[in-house]
């Protein structure tokens, strides 16, 4: 979506973009154990449902989240680092 807004260029394609992504990373899949914590995380924890299931997967995963995502930080519904 970013890349739509013209938010930031790519000097690639985005195909190219997120294979090289899949490529370096290890991309998680939404479970249903995801999706249902997705559901549980506080009120206090942002209402955008991209931000709920990174945060459930966060969880999930035992991983905490790096971000600069205010909101999430200071919901502390999950742990963070930044």
């Amino acid at each position: 979506m970013l890349f739509r807004k013209k938010k930031f260029d790519l000097v690639i394609s985005p195909e190219s973009f997120l294979a090289e992504v899949e490529r370096r990373f290890v991309v998680l899949p939404v479970t249903a154990n995801i999706a249902l914590q997705a559901f549980e995380l506080p009120s206090t924890f942002p209402k955008d449902p991209a931000d709920r299931i990174i945060g459930a997967t966060s969880l999930v995963e035992d991983i905490p989240l790096l971000t600069a995502d205010a909101a999430i930080r200071k919901s502390h519904a999950v742990p963070t680092i930044w």
